[in-house]
């Protein structure tokens, strides 16, 4: 009984921190209308909870959040899930270490993902959050696991914790849903500043060593340990 209800705690408690992590998506305008979505993975069980397809940001609760198993079934919900389900359950299953991913169509991000272009490490913001360029990823149908699949390929061999799929836009992850929510928000504000500085002249790329660096130092000394 105790390990029924120490479940259920979690999943409540996975249920209001997916829910409440959308608003961060359209806070940093990451979203229009229906767009995106949040899912996080119940730790120690083979589920992930995620948002409910075509339901308004609005109108999102955490009793609306929709529980999965890991090939993107229903397990507890009253919704269908979002249609990246599939998508995000690959990713869950082939990278043990994610435990969160989000998904936007943010405007500058995707823009570069409309042109199949990696974001390249020219800002030190770029270096310490994503360890070099934010790749990009091949272009996938949406609605079965096609498109986890690519964010596995690609993110199998980067240390980003975002890639840019092809025509479509961002895939973050993270070992949480909030690390998942930043690098997404974090995307989208290294492509807009990558644009604007090609508008000025051509960028100026940030050696290989200082990049090791300042990742390292981002990831292992930076903020409050």
């Amino acid at each position: 009984m105790t390990a029924v209800t120490d479940v259920q705690e979690t999943l409540a408690a996975l249920r209001r921190e997916v829910c409440a992590l959308h608003a961060e998506l359209t806070r940093y305008q990451l979203v229009v209308w229906t767009a995106g979505n949040v899912s996080a993975r119940v730790p120690g069980r083979d589920l992930l909870v995620i948002k409910p397809s075509g339901v308004s940001y609005d109108a999102l609760t955490p009793e609306n959040m929709v529980v999965c198993d890991l090939d993107g079934r229903v397990v507890e919900g009253d919704h269908a899930p979002s249609s990246d389900t599939e998508a995000q359950a690959y990713v869950y299953r082939h990278l043990p270490e994610v435990g969160g991913v989000v998904h936007t169509h943010s405007t500058y991000a995707t823009a570069w993902a409309a042109r199949a272009e990696p974001i390249p490490c020219v800002l030190t913001m770029v270096a310490d959050e994503f360890g070099g360029e934010v790749p990009v990823g091949p272009f996938a149908i949406i609605g079965d696991d096609s498109i986890g699949r690519g964010i596995v390929e690609t993110l199998r061999d980067s240390r980003s914790p975002a890639v840019l799929m092809q025509n479509h836009g961002v895939f973050a992850v993270g070992p949480n849903a909030r690390s998942a929510v930043k690098a997404a928000v974090m995307c989208e504000d290294v492509a807009r500043t990558v644009h604007i500085s090609r508008q000025l002249g051509a960028p100026v790329p940030i050696a290989p060593a200082d990049v090791d660096r300042l990742f390292d130092r981002y990831q292992n000394v930076y903020g409050q340990r």
